[in-house]
């Protein structure tokens, strides 16, 4: 769902991407809440406001989703598809130079190929856009903040969307009265079906991460993160087959080097889950180890009484 969202957006026209972008963050909380309403979750909320400091975190995160989305929007409809997917495959490089800028975090040699291999295909592109590919860069540095901002609030999807939205709704539903008032609203002047769609935007952003939500508990963590590249793959196939988007030789060497940089992350990132399963089963097989040595003296002890 998430790679097949470049195909939304342009429905939205002739709405404007900040109104777009208003109406996102309205009708988004109008479905979590309702989602909270059935799943009866709310304890949270009283918990979250009795910690000023957690709190603080969700304003932040609701600022950096915003730029985000309102980014991506724009990117979108203004014919920019490939350069928004290549901000999400490099977003896992930029999260591993967050972890290491912010929280001391030390990488393994691979890993820093990576990031290298990383730093040389924002080069490249740079040549072959004429201009450093700031929409992609903007998209990976605004979602990498994000989910460090989020890490340190420990909110579950659900309750974390609502509190961000939550921030978000009298921003953007002041932005919208206004809007009408100027006569500038797309959304009561061009037909119930156009209404209907930006109040869908809700639906667009809850049900993904609803569903992302539910697969976190149910598949690996290691399956989850390769699952996660599907939706720039996505993203980047519409940009060049339906979207028709140029994509000259040396921006072709710019992604190849970016994929080269995903499947050494990958690759550490499979090895290094295998080496830790096998940590752990020595550690266990240590741990029995001891305890049947007991269990044997034991009957041997018996016998010699007996």
């Amino acid at each position: 769902m998430w790679g097949l969202v470049p195909l939304f957006w342009p429905l939205l026209k002739p709405a404007g991407s900040v109104e777009i972008l208003a109406h996102r963050m309205v009708w988004s909380l109008a479905v979590v809440g309702v989602a909270l309403l059935f799943v009866r979750k709310w304890g949270w909320a009283r918990e979250l406001l009795r910690q000023p400091k957690r709190l603080g975190l969700v304003v932040v995160a609701a600022a950096v989703i915003t730029v985000n989305w309102g980014v991506y929007i724009w990117s979108v409809n203004a014919g920019h598809v490939v350069e928004a997917s290549l901000g999400y495959f490099i977003n896992p490089l930029v999260s591993i130079a967050l972890g290491v800028l912010l929280l001391g975090e030390r990488l393994r040699p691979a890993q820093w190929t990576a990031v290298g291999v990383g730093l040389l295909a924002v080069l490249v592109l740079a040549v072959g856009y004429g201009q450093p590919p700031w929409i992609s860069l903007v998209l990976a540095f605004s979602f990498g903040t994000y989910g460090l901002v989020k890490k340190k609030v420990n909110l579950g999807g659900l309750e974390s969307l609502a509190a961000e939205t939550a921030v978000q709704f009298l921003p953007a539903l002041g932005y919208l009265i206004w809007l009408g008032t100027q006569g500038r609203s797309t959304f009561g002047g061009e037909g119930v079906g156009h209404a209907a769609l930006l109040a869908s935007t809700g639906v667009v952003t809850a049900i993904p991460l609803v569903c992302f939500g539910a697969a976190a508990i149910r598949v690996p963590l290691s399956t989850l993160g390769l699952l996660q590249y599907l939706a720039p793959v996505f993203q980047f196939v519409l940009g060049i087959v339906y979207f028709h988007e140029e994509m000259p030789p040396e921006r072709w060497a710019g992604f190849g080097l970016v994929w080269v940089a995903l499947v050494l992350l990958t690759w550490d990132a499979l090895r290094s889950a295998r080496a830790g399963k096998v940590r752990l089963a020595r550690a266990e097989a240590i741990a029995v180890a001891p305890s049947a040595e007991a269990g044997v003296d034991g009957v041997v002890q018996r016998e010699s009484a007996v």
